[in-house]
């Protein structure tokens, strides 16, 4: 397992980057660079647990760690969903069990800097380089949107 880590600093404030990151319309939008027609079913309460789904249903299974609102978030993987069924067990599932992937806001004047860091096994190092930053990109979009 090998812990990446990512960084942005986005034009907005801790609670708008907050809300974008977990309102289910906003956060399809952000996760679409990872899977198009991301979403999660759950709770982001700490000690709940949560669904991360792609449009087939299949996705990975987590409990949320850690939950300070505005400031900190760590989701803890226990294990993939594969048609329908959660798996906690298998060899594929294990290699991703635990995993943290935690993001830690901090307000920097009329800015936020997000600071994201998760756990891969390494044969998936190559596709989460490739696609956090444009993930983050899209949520920076978000936020610092007139609209937003």
């Amino acid at each position: 397992m090998k812990t990446l880590t990512f960084d942005t600093v986005i034009h907005a404030s801790r609670r708008a980057v907050w809300d974008a990151m977990l309102t289910p319309s906003t956060y399809k939008v952000w996760t679409s660079v990872f899977m198009e027609g991301s979403y999660f079913e759950g709770s982001w309460e700490k000690g709940e647990r949560i669904r991360f789904l792609g449009p087939g249903g299949d996705g990975m299974l987590a409990v949320i760690a850690e939950n300070r609102p505005h400031e900190f978030l760590s989701i803890k993987h226990i294990g993939q969903i594969r048609n329908g069924v959660e798996d906690t067990e298998s060899e594929e599932a294990r290699s991703w069990a635990p995993a943290f992937e935690n993001y830690h806001l901090k307000e920097t004047g009329s800015s936020t800097a997000l600071t994201v860091t998760i756990d891969v096994p390494e044969e998936f190092v190559d596709y989460m380089t490739g696609t956090w930053p444009g993930s983050l990109a899209k949520l920076k979009a978000i936020c610092e949107s007139p609209s937003a």
